[in-house]
């Protein structure tokens, strides 16, 4: 009976009912709860992949938010996001109903390089030990110090030598400023920082600039929702993987090199306190090495993609802007002159140079989706029900970006962050994310941007090459970066 049956249906008949059977199930399971927020009609199994612009997304998610508003839904593959957009919105998701959002999700591609343990994709009493420990040992070594202040300073000046090398050259200047803002990072983490002719570190350097870089690849977004598919396929997400493990190797190395000759009664470093907390309980509770490795990973790529890149467009934006690099000069010239170094005390008597800084950081959006959080709980949102376990986006680019905040969003004016000739602090400026996920080095970052900004300001004119036009677009990537420029460094 079975055999009649079979040979009389017919392969077409097969086939439909395969495709409308397939079509039912990615219904099913894409279907919204609900009081679900409001997104565009999902297709089976690619959801909305194909509304995105892989180049730049945010032209996708600005579209979505104009026609359905703050809170828009969104199908990744089989994975449904979140986007939160907006000022007070955002609050309300870091800060407000911040411990109903507070995990990290296991996104595929971050999962392969961060795992999902130390300071960044880490949740739960895990994260929260791993980020009272570092905080606290920041602090012994220096953090908010003068200490610190001084092992800026000293790569500051290094930067400055290498740069007056090129003698007004045009030159790209990624890499001189990669290694200046990761030795500082790493003098804490390590124990030492790095010459810029260590032909090892500049290896790892160009690593993890690869792998930033790569992660802005269609096929590294795609691995993130079709992992199971796409990690068989060649690509630029399998030069990601590589590298991973190439950098885990040297963080291992550095870690084993510790070990030969530590001393329990005294830290050098971060990781020598590392290793007596996982002394202290035998490595039996969250403090084991497998998480020192990955903190210590999270800490070099934290504490050098961000600053650097933010350092790199700033230099990019004064060639562009000469008169407003001129008026950052004359300041510097007239609150510290040529005859010593920049300090972080003058900060407060050099609004104008404060205030581009800001406004760098705030035009650059360098993280512009923020890092994705994850539900805790059934949350009720402006009205709206988000499930346990959603992962949620907030758009900082639509509060940096936001026509009701600032008063000309889409220029590059210092005049935002001044008020009456003074700086002036704005709410709606959060590059450093807001609430208890806040990056834990926003006051490091602080301090370099600065003092590199203003080292290198006080001794160079930064300008195009002759007959060249730089350009202000951006590269996607784990952060927005410039597009690889050269600039001529004019010594003044």
């Amino acid at each position: 009976m079975l055999h009649f049956l079979w040979e009389s249906i017919s392969f077409h008949m097969l086939l439909i009912f395969l495709v409308v059977f397939l079509l039912v199930a990615g219904y099913m399971k894409n279907r919204k709860p609900k009081h679900y927020p409001p997104g565009p009609f999902s297709l089976p199994f690619v959801g909305h992949m194909h509304l995105v612009n892989f180049k730049n997304p945010q032209i996708m998610m600005q579209k979505l938010t104009e026609k359905y508003g703050d809170i828009v839904s969104v199908n990744m593959g089989n994975m449904p996001l979140i986007f939160i957009n907006g000022l007070r919105m955002v609050k309300e998701v870091l800060v407000n109903q911040g411990e109903n959002f507070m995990d990290r999700p296991e996104m595929p591609i971050n999962k392969v390089i961060f795992t999902n343990m130390g300071l960044v994709s880490s949740s739960g009493h895990l994260w929260k030990h791993q980020r009272r420990f570092t905080l606290s040992t920041l602090r012994n070594f220096g953090l908010g110090k003068r200490s610190l202040e001084e092992r800026i300073q000293e790569e500051c000046q290094c930067l400055v030598d290498v740069f007056r090398e090129e003698q007004g050259n045009p030159f790209n200047p990624h890499f001189q400023i990669n290694n200046a803002v990761s030795n500082v990072i790493c003098s804490i983490t390590f124990g030492n920082r790095f010459e810029y002719h260590d032909e090892d570190f500049q290896k790892l350097l160009q690593l993890m600039d690869e792998m930033v870089s790569l992660q802005g690849t269609i096929m590294a977004q795609l691995y993130n929702f079709l992992p199971s598919i796409i990690k068989f396929l060649p690509g630029p997400h399998q030069t990601i993987f590589k590298n991973a493990k190439l950098i885990k190797s040297f963080v291992k190395e550095k870690i084993d090199k510790h070990k030969e000759d530590w001393n329990p009664s005294e830290s050098r470093d971060f990781i020598d306190s590392y290793l007596q907390e996982i002394a202290k309980d035998n490595g039996s509770g969250s403090f084991q090495e497998e998480n020192l490795v990955q903190c210590a990973l999270d800490l070099l790529f934290a504490g050098t993609e961000t600053t650097s890149t933010t350092i790199r467009w700033a230099l990019l934006y004064m060639a562009v802007y000469p008169e407003i690099q001129a008026r950052v000069q004359a300041e510097i010239d007239a609150v510290i002159g040529q005859g010593r170094q920049p300090a972080l005390e003058d900060r407060n008597n050099m609004p104008y140079t404060n205030a581009v800084i800001h406004e760098v950081q705030r035009k650059s959006n360098i993280i512009p989706f923020n890092v994705p959080r994850l539900t805790v709980k059934d949350t009720v949102l402006d009205g709206f029900h988000i499930p346990k376990g959603t992962v949620v986006l907030t758009n900082l680019t639509s509060v940096l970006f936001d026509k009701n905040e600032w008063e000309a969003p889409d220029t590059f004016n210092p005049g935002h962050f001044l008020k009456d000739g003074q700086f002036w602090k704005r709410e709606s400026f959060m590059p450093f994310s807001i609430g208890k996920r806040a990056c834990l080095g926003e006051v490091l970052a602080r301090s370099e941007l600065f003092l590199f900004f203003t080292a290198l300001l006080q001794k160079f004119t930064f300008q195009a090459p002759p007959d060249t036009t730089l350009s202000l677009d951006f590269k996607l990537g784990m952060t927005l970066s410039p597009q690889p420029y050269k600039i001529c460094a004019l010594p003044r």
